[in-house]
């Protein structure tokens, strides 16, 4: 059995049914589901996009350090 994986919604897309996406939303998807989307810029990992924002803040931290000294 395939696997899903955690997407965030970076641009709003429908979901069917006249319903839309809305950005940050979670959503648990399967690869193939998710291929277009992510190609599109629509989606990115949800792991992705916390492995970045936790670079960016220790990388922030770093250089308020820097200037403090």
């Amino acid at each position: 059995m395939a696997t899903r994986q955690s997407y965030t919604v970076l641009i709003p897309f429908p979901k069917g049914g006249g319903h839309w996406s809305v950005v940050g939303e979670k959503l648990e998807l399967l690869d193939v589901q998710a291929s277009a989307l992510r190609t599109a810029g629509r989606l990115a990992l949800t792991s992705d996009l916390e492995a970045a924002q936790a670079a960016e803040k220790s990388t922030k931290a770093k250089a308020t350090s820097a200037e403090a000294k």
